[in-house]
């Protein structure tokens, strides 16, 4: 039997070999796409930090920057103080030194000092007697219940009549009486609620109300209403009421609601109008205080916005028209800054209805 050849390079080994490369080849593209993805993931954490970086660079200058201009304004502060301060000793050593001349001539002014005193005596003796003259020739006068402590003898209302059986006083209690111009209102509207009752405006309507309350004879009668959105009166339980003066006891309590009361809201004339026609029979006088026309209508306001000065001035004529007749309207007006028109609207009511008008200053009573 013949045999035949043996080759070592045989088809299926060169077939193996092939393979076998073939898996070496795989591998490497493997391996080198990997190495290529990590890299590309490196290199874009690397550019992320790197833009951090440069961030935070940015903000440390501009921190540099910030706290460069606080230190010169901190170096300006302190010159300035510093010149300031050099200015006070200077003042100050002049002060001493005029006071030091004062002492020196304080021996030879003693007998004109005495003297000046008696003088001021001599005259506060005739001031006094003066005063008691007065008060014994008054006519009409009246029995006083209550009592005004006030600055100097500030006892007068020109014009303003203080006769009636049954006397209202109506006071605008509206966020607007806290102060005498818009900065301020805003500025008090802001605080505590407890804080309110003591805006320099409103102590001074208080005040001015305490001051007519003092005018009230033991026969009348009295009620005192606070309005604003709506009316009621200061005293609970009182509404439509009218309130015996008597002793006095009710007045001071009403005096002490409303000077515990805090203004807020807006204003409404026709609810004025509406307190001043609740009460039966209906008040022989008013004394109206308030500082400026309406904000609000008949019924309030749909939405909250600005009311410019024609439609304030609407809201007052409609409301005035439904005032009673025959009844005398006092106005004691609070000046608002920026209500021009204010005065004329109520001057010309007060001079239909036979009351009286005063522009109250900030020192009365």
């Amino acid at each position: 039997m013949a045999r035949r050849p043996f080759h070592i390079f045989s088809m299926s080994f060169l077939d193996i070999i092939s393979c076998g490369f073939g898996a070496v080849v795989l591998f490497f593209v493997i391996i080198n796409a990997q190495v290529r993805l990590r890299a590309d993931a490196e290199r874009i954490d690397l550019l992320s930090e790197t833009t951090r970086l440069e961030d935070e660079v940015l903000e440390g200058r501009k921190d540099l920057l910030q706290i460069r201009g606080e230190r010169d304004e901190l170096e300006d502060r302190r010159a300035r103080a510093a010149e300031e301060l050099r200015r006070l000793r200077e003042r100050l050593a002049a002060l001493l030194a005029e006071l030091a001349e004062y002492e020196r001539l304080g021996t030879r002014s003693q007998e004109s000092a005495e003297k000046l005193r008696a003088d001021v005596e001599r005259l506060r003796n005739m001031q006094q007697e003066l005063e008691a003259r007065i008060a014994e020739s008054e006519e009409g006068a009246g029995q006083q219940i209550r009592q005004f402590e006030g600055a100097g003898s500030r006892q007068y209302l020109t014009g303003m009549r203080m006769d009636g059986d049954r006397v209202l006083i109506l006071v605008d209690a509206s966020a607007s009486m806290l102060g005498r111009t818009y900065i301020d209102v805003l500025r008090f509207r802001l605080m505590d609620e407890a804080l309110k009752p003591r805006a320099p405006k409103w102590r001074q309507v208080v005040s001015s109300v305490d001051w007519i309350t003092t005018r009230l004879e033991p026969q009348q009668r009295f009620q005192i209403y606070i309005y604003g959105e709506g009316y009621r009166s200061i005293l609970d339980d009182s509404d439509g009421q009218w309130l015996s003066v008597a002793d006095g006891t009710r007045v001071g309590e009403a005096v002490e609601a409303l000077s515990n009361h805090a203004p807020q809201g807006g204003t409404s004339m026709h609810a004025a109008v509406r307190a001043v026609r609740s009460l039966e029979p209906s008040p022989d006088n008013v004394y109206l205080l308030t500082d400026g026309l309406p904000t609000q209508g008949a019924r309030p306001p749909s939405r909250v916005g600005w009311v410019d000065q024609r439609a304030r001035s609407r809201h007052f004529e409609r409301a005035v028209r439904d005032l009673p007749p025959g009844i005398p309207i006092n106005v004691l007006f609070y000046p608002l800054d920026g209500d021009p028109a204010a005065t004329g609207h109520y001057w010309m009511m007060a001079s239909r209805s036979r009351g009286s008008f005063v522009s109250v200053s900030r020192d009365w009573p």
